[in-house]
C-alpha cells in the first residue's frame, strides 16, 4: 500500500508525456503539411462584399444567393486569379477574396456587372440618348398620372423591370454609340449553356467568341436569328443586341448564309468581330457568367497592398520573437528553473497554436497576428498561477518535495485556470458569430490561442515540471526550482500585511473619480467612429515626401471633397476618409495627393456602404452587451452572484473608462479597437476571477470566522504575485507590438496596455471593494456587525494593532 501512491504518480507522468508527445507530433505534422492561409490584408488583394437584391420575380433568400455565388464563381476564375475566395455570408451576402489584384476597378468591372443578360432583336435605330430620355420622362409622368401608384416612383422596382426586360423596348447606345430599338428580350442568361474565346488560324478570321445554348435557348436564338436574317445586309435591324447590366455589350449582324426564317440552328453560334484575345476573352466572360438571378450591390471593398501586409507580418513576426524572448527572460528570471521549462512550453505553445490554425483553415488577418502574439502573453497566466500556488504549498511546508508541492500547485490552480480561460473563451466566441471580417479572425486566433495555452501549462509544464523535479540532482538542489521560496513581492506583503481593505468606500470613489473622468471624453470629444461603423471611403498612400496634412486637407477641400478627414503618420504615410466615393472621385483624390507628394503609391482602399457600417455599429453594441451578460450568468453559476456582479460592474467601469481615454486622444473607434475591448473584458475578468476563486477557498478554509473585508483583504496580497507577474508578461508582449508594428497594431496594443492597466486595478479596487459593499448591504444586520466588529477587534488587540473603526460582517 506504501508504494501505490508513487507508482500512481509515475503512471500519470508517463500518461501526461505520452499524450505530450502525441500532442506534439500532431503538430509538428500540420505545421510541415498545412500551411497557415494568409489574409488579404498580409499577402495584398481586394476584397468585395456584395449584397443580393429581391426583384418583383425574385428573393433574394438564401437559394437565390448561393445560385449567385456560383454565377460569380465564374466570372472570377475566368480572370485567372490565383487562389480566389468567394463564399456567402448569412442569407444574402457574398464575400469574394481576390489575391494579387490591386486594381479595384478592375475586379468591379467584373462582378459589379450584376444585371441578368439579355438577347434582343432590334427593331432600327433610336432616337439620341437625350431625346429618348426625355420621351420616356414624358411618358412615364403621364402613366403615374393616370394610375396614381406609388410603386411607380420605386427606382428600385424601375432597375429590375429594365433587368428583366418587362417595361417592352427600349433605346440603348451600341459598341460604337449609335442608339438601336430593342425588342423586348427573346433569351436570358439562363438559355446559355457556355461561352468561349476562341482564335481562328486557319480561317484567319482572329479572335472570336462562341456560344453554347441549351436546348430552350437554340430554339430561341434560331428564331431570333431567323427573324433578322429577313433584313437586307447593313440594316440595323438585321443585328441582334446582347445586353449586360443595360449595356449592349454585343450587337452582331446575322451572316449573310443564313436563310430568313430558318435562322443558326445547332445550339452554337459566333460571335466575329475585331477583337483582340483580351476583348474576346472578357466578352466570353461575361456572356457565360451574366445569368445573375437577382441584382447585387457592393457594400463593402477593401484592396490591401502586398508592400502593407510584408511590413505587416515582418512586424508581428519581429513582436512575436521579441516579446516571447522578453517574457521568457522574465520568467526565468523570477522563477529560474521552472521558468527555463515555462519558455520551453511557450514555445510549444506556439507551434500548437500555428497548427490548431492550420487545421481548421483558418485566414490569419492582421487583427489575428496581434491576437496571436497577445495570447503568447496570456500563456504565461496559467504557468504563474501553478508556480505561485507551488510556492505557497513549499512555504507553509505541508509537502515534503519540490514535485509534491508542484502536483499541489496544479491541482489548486486547476479552477482558477479554467474558470478565466473559459471567460476569455467567451468573448472570443462573441466576436466569432457577431464581428465580420478581420475582427471575426481575431476571434478564431485568440480561441485558439486559449485553448493551446492550456495544453501547454497543464501538460507540457506539467510533464517538464515534474520530470524535472524527480531528478535527483534537482531534489538536492531545491533552490534552483524558483519555487522553494516565496519571492521579494510575498516577502514584502507577508512583512507588512496591509489591510487594503479597510475602507472600501474610499476606493470605490477613487474608481468613479477616474470613470467620470475618462468617461467625460465621450461626451467633450466625441467618438470617432471608422468607417466600418459610420460608412464611407479610406484610402491610405505612401508619398514619395513627406505631405503635411492640413495642406492635403486644403488641397482635397479645393478638389471638391472639404469633409475629408486626413490624417498622416510615418515618414510618408498619409490616410485620407471620406463619405462614399466613385472610383472617378477616387481617382480625383488620388491625383490631388500626388500632386503634393509626388510618386504616390495606394497601399489600401477600403469602402464601406452605409447600411453595412450601421449595422456593424449595432452588432458592436450587442457583442458588448452579450459580453457583459455572458460574464455575468458565467461567474453566477461557478460562484456566485454577488461576485459576478461585482465582476460585471468592475469591467463596464474599464468599458467606459477604454472608451473614454480613446476619445480624448482622439483614436478612431473601428473594428481593430472593437477586438481589443472585447480582449480587454476577457483579460480583465481573469484577475477578478482569479481572486474571487481565492475568497471562495477562504471561505471554506480555517478562516471563514473572519470578517469579509478581512477574507477579501487575505485573497488579494495572496493573489497579488501572480497578477504582479502576469500583467509584467503582458505588458513585456505588448509593448513589442506598439513599438515594432504599424499604426493599426499601435493603436490596437495601446488600447490593450490601458486595458491591462485598467484591468488589473479594477479587479483589486473596484471588484474587491464592490463586492464587500455588497455583501453587507444584502446581508449584513447590526447585530452581526457588531459581533464583527468585536472579533476583529480582538485579534488586533492580541497583535497589539489598534482597533479600526471600520464595521464589517462575520462571516457565518
Amino acid at each position: 500500500m506504501k508504494r501505490s501512491r508513487p507508482r500512481s504518480r509515475a503512471h500519470s507522468l508517463r500518461g501526461r508525456a505520452l499524450l505530450a508527445l502525441l500532442v506534439m507530433a500532431g503538430a509538428v505534422a500540420i505545421a510541415l503539411t498545412m500551411p497557415i492561409r494568409l489574409g488579404l490584408d498580409l499577402r495584398g488583394g481586394t476584397q468585395i462584399v456584395l449584397e443580393t437584391k429581391s426583384t418583383e420575380t425574385t428573393e433574394a433568400d438564401r437559394e437565390a444567393t448561393d445560385r449567385t455565388v456560383e454565377v460569380l464563381r465564374g466570372r472570377i476564375d475566368a480572370l485567372g486569379v490565383a487562389e480566389p475566395t468567394i463564399v456567402r455570408s448569412g442569407e444574402n451576402r457574398v464575400v469574394v477574396e481576390l489575391p494579387g489584384v490591386q486594381d479595384p476597378k478592375k475586379a468591379a468591372d467584373v462582378l459589379g456587372r450584376t444585371a441578368q443578360l439579355t438577347v434582343h432583336s432590334v427593331l432600327g435605330p433610336g432616337e439620341p440618348q437625350g431625346e429618348a430620355e426625355g420621351k420616356a420622362e414624358g411618358e412615364a409622368a403621364a402613366k403615374d398620372a393616370e394610375t396614381d401608384d406609388p410603386e411607380t416612383d420605386d427606382p428600385k422596382t424601375d432597375d429590375a423591370k429594365a433587368a428583366s426586360g418587362t417595361d417592352g423596348e427600349r433605346v440603348l447606345p451600341d459598341e460604337s454609340g449609335m442608339p438601336l430599338r430593342l425588342k423586348d428580350a427573346t433569351l436570358t442568361g439562363q438559355d446559355v449553356k457556355g461561352a468561349d474565346a476562341r482564335f481562328d488560324q486557319q480561317g484567319g478570321a482572329g479572335w472570336h467568341v462562341t456560344v453554347d445554348f441549351k436546348d430552350a435557348g437554340s430554339d430561341r436564338w434560331a428564331k431570333v436569328t431567323g427573324e433578322a436574317a429577313c433584313h437586307p445586309a447593313g440594316d440595323p435591324q438585321r443585328r441582334v443586341a446582347i445586353v449586360l447590366d443595360n449595356k449592349i455589350i454585343s450587337s452582331p449582324q446575322v451572316d449573310p448564309s443564313v436563310a430568313c426564317g430558318a435562322g443558326i440552328t445547332g445550339g452554337s453560334t459566333q460571335i466575329t468581330g475585331s477583337f483582340d484575345d483580351t476583348e474576346a476573352r472578357d466578352l466570353a466572360l461575361l456572356i457565360k457568367g451574366g445569368a445573375l438571378p437577382v441584382p447585387v450591390e457592393t457594400i463593402e471593398q477593401r484592396t490591401i497592398g502586398a508592400t502593407l501586409g510584408d511590413e505587416a507580418i515582418s512586424a508581428g513576426a519581429w513582436a512575436a520573437v521579441i516579446g516571447t524572448a522578453l517574457t521568457g527572460l522574465f520568467i526565468i528570471f523570477v522563477y529560474r528553473l521552472m521558468g527555463v521549462l515555462a519558455t520551453v512550453a511557450l514555445l510549444c505553445y506556439g507551434l500548437i497554436a500555428y497548427a490548431g490554425l492550420a487545421a481548421i483553415g483558418a485566414t490569419l488577418t492582421l487583427p489575428g497576428l496581434a491576437g496571436f502574439v497577445l495570447a503568447i502573453g496570456m500563456a504565461v497566466d496559467a504557468n504563474v498561477l501553478v508556480f505561485e500556488r507551488a510556492r505557497e504549498e513549499q512555504a507553509a511546508r505541508t509537502r515534503p518535495s519540490t514535485r509534491s508541492s508542484l502536483t499541489a500547485g496544479f491541482r489548486s490552480a486547476f479552477s482558477a485556470i479554467a474558470d478565466s480561460n473559459i471567460t476569455t473563451l467567451i468573448a472570443a466566441a462573441l466576436l466569432f458569430f457577431l464581428a465580420s471580417g478581420p475582427v471575426k479572425g481575431f476571434g478564431v486566433t485568440l480561441g485558439i490561442g486559449v485553448l493551446a495555452s492550456m495544453v501547454s501549462a497543464l501538460v507540457i509544464t506539467r510533464v517538464l515540471a515534474e520530470f524535472a523535479a524527480s531528478r535527483p540532482s534537482v531534489f538536492r538542489r531545491p533552490h534552483i526550482t524558483g519555487i522553494s521560496t516565496t519571492g521579494p513581492v510575498r516577502d514584502a506583503l507577508l512583512r507588512r500585511n496591509p489591510f487594503l481593505m479597510r475602507r472600501p468606500r474610499r476606493w470605490l470613489a477613487a474608481s468613479a473619480v477616474v470613470l467620470v473622468v475618462a468617461g467625460s471624453g465621450i461626451l467633450v470629444r466625441g467618438l470617432d467612429f471608422g468607417i466600418e461603423f459610420t460608412g464611407g471611403r479610406l484610402i491610405e498612400y505612401s508619398t514619395a515626401t513627406r505631405v503635411d496634412a492640413d495642406r492635403a486637407r486644403d488641397a482635397l477641400a479645393d478638389a471638391g471633397f472639404p469633409r475629408a478627414v486626413v490624417q498622416s503618420s510615418g515618414d510618408s504615410d498619409l490616410s485620407v476618409r471620406t463619405e462614399k466615393l466613385t472610383n472617378a472621385e477616387a481617382d480625383t483624390v488620388t491625383k490631388a495627393i500626388g500632386e503634393l507628394g509626388g510618386e504616390t503609391e495606394k497601399v489600401r482602399d477600403e469602402l464601406i456602404g452605409p447600411s453595412l457600417g450601421a449595422e456593424l455599429r449595432k452588432d458592436a453594441l450587442i457583442a458588448l452587451g452579450l459580453a457583459l451578460a455572458a460574464q455575468l450568468t458565467y461567474l453566477a453559476v461557478r460562484f456566485r452572484l454577488l461576485f459576478g456582479t461585482a465582476a460585471v460592474g468592475a469591467l463596464a467601469h474599464d468599458v467606459v473608462i477604454l472608451v473614454g481615454v480613446f476619445a480624448w486622444l482622439g483614436k478612431p473607434i473601428d473594428g481593430v479597437f472593437l477586438a481589443a475591448l472585447l480582449t480587454v473584458i476577457g483579460y480583465s475578468v481573469n484577475d477578478s476571477v482569479v481572486l474571487f476563486d481565492r475568497i471562495r477557498e477562504l471561505l471554506g478554509g480555517k478562516d471563514r470566522k473572519q470578517s469579509f473585508a478581512q477574507l477579501t483583504n487575505h485573497a488579494i496580497l495572496q493573489t497579488l504575485p501572480r497578477t504582479v507577474n502576469t500583467g509584467m508578461g503582458a505588458v513585456l508582449i505588448l509593448a513589442s507590438l506598439a513599438v515594432l508594428a504599424d499604426d493599426s497594431l499601435t493603436d490596437f496594443a495601446l488600447a490593450l496596455l490601458i486595458g491591462v492597466g485598467v484591468g488589473t486595478y479594477s479587479s483589486v479596487f473596484t471588484a474587491s471593494p464592490l463586492a464587500i459593499e455588497m455583501y453587507d448591504r444584502g446581508s449584513g444586520s447590526r447585530p452581526t456587525r457588531r459581533r464583527g466588529r468585536s472579533t476583529e477587534e480582538k485579534e488586533k488587540a492580541e497583535k497589539k494593532v489598534p482597533a479600526s473603526r471600520t464595521e464589517r460582517q462575520e462571516v457565518p
